[in-house]
């Protein structure tokens, strides 16, 4: 029987925008699951997305967790830093035959997505694989169209299913064959965290549902690069009043807000664990306090709904 790998969990916010709520709620989760098992907790700033990365939103994300309460293990790792290393995995890919040049523009794919007898998944076209096999470099796909191009991956199955930690059984269908880089040269998102979960030897990655769909593709390239997946544990979001996902229409919820505005950590954490049915209504508590009373079990299968009259009790 093979040793049973240390339990390694991941707090990793993108500086494109301030932490709000709903990221508190799943960064919170994500901590008392690692933390009550006894195990590492690394922070990753997800910063590869150069042009949305916001001025101050890296020192802003990394205090907004230390008011909260949660820590870490280890120094904090940017993702910008593995740029050599998502290039290199890149070029493994590609040298395989398992990614290839693609020059679509986004309207192209979906005029071909709602053509006869083609198809989607929800609302996101399926890719139909135009360029798959029409080039053999990137530079002849340059010379031919006049256009710089992506990669994508080249999906062989039309799904790869899992079982998740919290949802359960998932089909985990794909969309067709996914961009692993941007036209721009970066790494796409789906390549860069499964690359850096990977060398980090995570063992766990709790998040919200929300991105339950990009699970399947990234298990796909985690078979590719020959690495044992993490578990995968699918959180319900935090939504508005209006039942949809918490945003910029629902006010300020940036938890620079609550900052601002002398909200005490301790209230923000009380009304997130009430939410979950772990504390009363009104009860401040430090996420340490909940260690004890983390059961993923026993979080609400519903998406929260946040309205500060209900919640806090704020004044103007």
């Amino acid at each position: 029987m093979g040793q049973a790998r240390a339990l390694i969990g991941r707090l990793a916010p993108s500086p494109t925008g301030v932490l709000h709520l709903g990221n508190a709620r799943s960064f919170l989760l994500a901590w008392l699951s690692i933390r009550s098992r006894g195990g590492r907790l690394l922070l990753r700033i997800e910063d590869i997305d150069g042009p949305r990365v916001r001025s101050g939103a890296i020192e802003s994300s990394i205090e907004d967790l230390q008011w909260l309460g949660l820590d870490w293990d280890g120094e904090i790792q940017l993702q910008s830093s593995q740029r050599d290393r998502h290039d290199q995995v890149l070029a493994d890919l590609i040298g395989a035959g398992l990614a290839y040049p693609c020059v679509c523009t986004r309207k192209e794919v979906e005029e071909a997505a709602s053509a006869p007898h083609e198809s989607s998944v929800g609302d996101v076209p399926v890719y139909p694989g135009t360029c798959r096999g029409r080039w053999s470099s990137e530079q002849q796909a340059r010379e031919e169209t006049g256009r710089d191009s992506a990669i994508r991956l080249a999906v062989s199955e039309p799904a790869v299913p899992f079982e998740d930690l919290f949802v359960g059984h998932c089909s985990g269908i794909i969309d067709g064959d996914f961009v692993i880089r941007k036209r721009d040269g970066t790494p796409a998102y789906q390549l860069a965290v499964v690359v850096d979960d990977a060398d980090s030897r995570v063992t766990e990655v709790l998040r919200a549902d929300d991105l339950l769909p990009s699970t399947p593709r990234q298990l796909l390239l985690y078979r590719h690069l020959g690495a044992v997946a993490p578990d995968f544990a699918h959180v319900p979001l935090v939504v508005g009043p209006d039942q949809r996902r918490l945003a910029k229409r629902h006010g300020d919820t940036s938890l620079a807000r609550y900052r601002r505005q002398g909200v005490a950590p301790q209230q923000i954490i009380g009304a997130l664990a009430s939410s979950l049915g772990w504390v009363a209504d009104g009860t401040p508590c430090r996420p340490q306090d909940l260690l004890d009373r983390f059961d993923l079990s026993s979080i609400p299968r519903e998406p929260m709904t946040w309205d500060d009259d209900g919640c806090l009790q704020l004044e103007d």
